[in-house]
C-alpha cells in the first residue's frame, strides 16, 4: 500500500489540494472555493468533500500519513491561521486542529513561501542544500529561509518577511500598513507601478503608454521588455536593483549557498536575474563576493504550492 501525503495550498479565492508520494508525484489534484465562506467550518467541509471526491481517481491501494497546508499568516508554532487579510475568516483560527479533527493523521501547517522552500529542498534545484533563501515573487514578495537544513520560524512562527523590510523610507504604502516595503518595488503590483512612474515623467515610445492602469500586467511589461521596449527594460533594470541590493543584506544574516526565486515575476527570467545578481554583488561585502548563487526556482511549471506543503510532512518521514 503506497503511502501519499495530502499537500493543501489556501489561496484568498481557492484552495488547490493533491495527494503526492514521496518522490514529489501528484497522483491526483483538485481545487475547492476559499472565498465563498464567511467561517472557517463551513469551508473546511466543502474541502474535505472535494479531497474525498478527488481520492476515488488513485487507482493503486494508498494510505494517508499526514497533512500539509500552506496558509496565509499560518503559524507553524501553534498550527493557527492569525488574521489573515486576504480570507474571509476573522481572528485566529485552529485549522490544523480542526484539519487533524476530520482526518486523523498528523498535519503541518506554515506560509506558502516557506511550504515553497520546502518543496525545493525536497524536489527543486535546493535538493543537498541546507542554507538558502526562496524568494517567491507573486502579488507581494514571500521568502522562506533555511539555515542549516532547517526553517527559520522564529519564536512566533512569523520570521522571515524579507518582502516587509523597508527599503526606500517614505516610500511607497505597502498592504502591511508601512511605508517603502520591498514588495512594494519588486512583485507584480511594484513593476506595475514603477512602469506608470516612469510613463509620468517620459514614456518615450513606449508601448506601454498606450494600456491603462487597471489594465497592465507584469506578463505585458515582460512581453514588451522582450520586444526591447527601453520604458519595460528599465523597469526590470530598478526592480532587479532594488532586489539584489536587499539580498545583499539577506545574505550577511544568514550566509546562504543561493537564493532562488520562484513565482509570476521569476518567469521573467533573465530580464529580473541579469540586474538583481549585478546589483547583490555590488552590495555584498568582501567575504561574501563570489560566493552565493542567484538561481531561478527548480520547479518552474510545477505546482510548487502542493508539492511545498505536501514537503511539511514528507522531510520528517
Amino acid at each position: 500500500m503506497k503511502d501519499l501525503v495530502i499537500g493543501i495550498d489556501i489561496g484568498g479565492t481557492f484552495t488547490k489540494f493533491g495527494f503526492v508520494d514521496i518522490e514529489g508525484n501528484i497522483l491526483a489534484e483538485g481545487v475547492s472555493p476559499t472565498d465563498m465562506f464567511n467561517n472557517a467550518d463551513d469551508y473546511l467541509h466543502a474541502l474535505v468533500k472535494e479531497i474525498e471526491k478527488t481520492e476515488k481517481h488513485i487507482n493503486s491501494p494508498f494510505q494517508i500519513t499526514g497533512v500539509g497546508i500552506g496558509a496565509p499568516n499560518a503559524n507553524y508554532h501553534m498550527g493557527t491561521i492569525e488574521n489573515a487579510a486576504n480570507l474571509n475568516w476573522e481572528g485566529v483560527v485552529p485549522l490544523a486542529e480542526m484539519v487533524k479533527a476530520r482526518f486523523g493523521v498528523p498535519v503541518k501547517m506554515t506560509n506558502d513561501a516557506n511550504a515553497a522552500a520546502l518543496g525545493e529542498m525536497l524536489y527543486g534545484a535546493a535538493r543537498g542544500m541546507r542554507d538558502f533563501i526562496m524568494i517567491t515573487l507573486g502579488t507581494g514578495l514571500g521568502s522562506g529561509i533555511v539555515v542549516n537544513g532547517e526553517l527559520v520560524y522564529g519564536h512566533d512562527g512569523f520570521a522571515g518577511e524579507i518582502g516587509h523590510v523597508k527599503v526606500i523610507s517614505g516610500g511607497r504604502k505597502c498592504g502591511c500598513g508601512h511605508e517603502g516595503c520591498l514588495e512594494t518595488f519588486v512583485s507584480a503590483p511594484g513593476i506595475k507601478r514603477t512602469v506608470f512612474e516612469l510613463l509620468a515623467r517620459n514614456n518615450g515610445n513606449s508601448e506601454l503608454a498606450k494600456i491603462s492602469f487597471q489594465e497592465l500586467t507584469s506578463e505585458m511589461i515582460y512581453q514588451a521588455a522582450k520586444r526591447n521596449d527601453p520604458l519595460a527594460l528599465e523597469a526590470f533594470e530598478i526592480s532587479g536593483q532594488i532586489l539584489g541590493r536587499q539580498l545583499a543584506d539577506s545574505v550577511a544574516h544568514t550566509s546562504p549557498e543561493a537564493i532562488f526565486l520562484f513565482g509570476g515575476l521569476a518567469k521573467s527570467g533573465d530580464f529580473i536575474l541579469n540586474p538583481a545578481r549585478k546589483s547583490l554583488e555590488e552590495n555584498l561585502i568582501s567575504p561574501y563576493k563570489g560566493k552565493v548563487k542567484l538561481l531561478l526556482s527548480g520547479l518552474m511549471g510545477k505546482n510548487v504550492a502542493i508539492l511545498g506543503a505536501a514537503a511539511l510532512i514528507w522531510k520528517d518521514s
